[in-house]
């Protein structure tokens, strides 16, 4: 069965509903959300649709508009080579508040930042045959794309595609990554991996630590690169993009593109991160939560958020 079958079939009208075995036939035609697109699909296939009583209140549909005007902070690091103290408060009190901050004049050039951008979304629209060899659940694949890594285990699928790149601690050979976004992966990496220290630097400092703390404690020992994409939807009432989750990591440094859709739960509420060009958003994760709780007492919080 090729992947525009699949997508037939898991749009299909049946009554009857073998949600594993539909599992399955997405999985194995190894074409993901694009290719279920790229059928011609004009109905949410069944394992993407939200439970009834998410559908009825319990998360905003798509393009739902936030509940506050509440606004993500952003922090400036120009200058950040001399005096960093207000950087420090900055970061201490987006941390104390939100968990989410946004930077700006964070020394990665702009164009680098769209040339990522641009080239994932090159990878994500490849012909299905190009992408296939790089379809994998295996664990121990430094590259692998994939349609939500918890799919069997989900009680229903996100409307997106991933390419996740383990970068680090062991040096991913660049031959791994596919060609299209190969060259810039590796700048974008290696100039992510820098701002990541300095900012765990900055969230040290803001603990009331010595600068190189959580880094000597091998916070940022780690580095992952996941890429989204999230394909046009035909009924997007139905599903989400990212449902609502915390990150399992010590710090995000997340880069958006111009169309955004991120929302963080603020005081019982969803607010929108709009995108700002040359812009990064930092999401203080499960892991640095844990980690700050048995070195110092702060106030550090980290919240839910997803991707509509």
């Amino acid at each position: 069965m090729d992947y525009t079958d699949v997508g037939k079939s898991l749009a299909g009208s049946s009554t009857s509903y073998d949600r594993l075995q539909e599992l399955k036939a997405f999985d194995e035609s190894k074409s993901g959300v694009k290719g279920l697109v790229d059928a011609g699909i004009t109905r949410v296939p069944r394992i993407f649709i939200r439970p009834p009583e998410e559908l009825a209140g319990g998360e905003p549909v798509p393009g739902e508009q936030s509940l506050t005007q509440f606004s993500i902070p952003v922090i400036d690091l120009k200058g950040i080579a001399g005096d960093r103290s207000g950087a420090v408060s900055g970061v201490r009190r987006a941390a104390e508040t939100v968990g989410f901050f946004q930077v700006v004049n964070h020394g990665i050039p702009v164009k680098l930042l769209e040339e990522m951008v641009a080239t994932v979304r090159e990878f994500h629209e490849l012909p299905q045959e190009l992408k296939a060899e790089y379809y994998t659940r295996e664990k121990n694949k430094k590259v692998k794309y994939w349609t939500n890594f918890d799919l069997y285990q989900s009680k229903y699928a996100n409307w997106r595609d991933t390419l996740n790149c383990t970068m680090a601690p062991e040096p991913l050979d660049s031959q791994e990554l596919p060609p299209v976004c190969r060259d810039v992966m590796m700048e974008y990496s290696q100039q992510v991996q820098a701002l990541g220290s300095l900012l765990f630097e900055l969230l040290s400092e803001a603990l009331g630590l010595k600068p190189g703390h959580l880094k000597d404690i091998d916070c940022a020992k780690g580095h992952l690169i996941f890429c989204h994409y999230y394909p046009a939807c035909p009924e997007p009432e139905l599903t989400i993009g990212t449902r609502s989750h915390t990150d399992p990591d010590f710090l995000t440094i997340l880069l958006q593109d111009h169309i955004g859709g991120l929302q963080v739960l603020v005081q019982n509420h969803w607010i929108d991160v709009p995108p700002i060009p040359g812009a990064l958003v930092l999401n203080i994760g499960d892991l640095l939560q844990a980690s700050k709780a048995c070195i110092v007492s702060s106030n550090f919080i980290y919240l839910g958020h997803h991707t509509t």
